[in-house]
């Protein structure tokens, strides 16, 4: 399969919901989301042949678990030598208010 960037597809907040509070029923106290800014997603996004993101999970130094954040090309081939996410901003402690994916 090639990637198109047209992967993934939109999906119903009631399911989204759901899924997420069994996640936090699951594993209470833990890291419930992760938050990267538009300037560093779109500077992702802009590499040459980039047709979306790739996000692995991963374990730091300290067991704590934190998502890396690549670009992928038409071949599905990571592009590792351009720009890595990783240091997302945590939910807890920066959680939205009001939301029916954090409640």
């Amino acid at each position: 399969m090639a990637f198109t960037g047209k992967e993934a597809e939109e999906f119903p907040l009631e399911t989204a919901a759901e899924w997420t509070a069994n996640y936090r029923n699951a594993n209470p106290g833990a890291v419930k989301a992760h938050f990267i800014g538009r300037d560093l997603i779109n500077k992702m996004l802009e590499q040459d042949g980039c047709m979306g993101l790739r996000i692995y999970y991963a374990l730091d130094e300290k067991g704590d678990k934190q998502l890396i954040i690549v670009g992928a090309d038409k071949d599905e081939n990571d592009l590792y030598n351009g720009i890595i996410a990783e240091k997302l901003i945590k939910c807890p402690p920066y959680c939205p208010k009001g939301s029916p994916l954090n409640e």
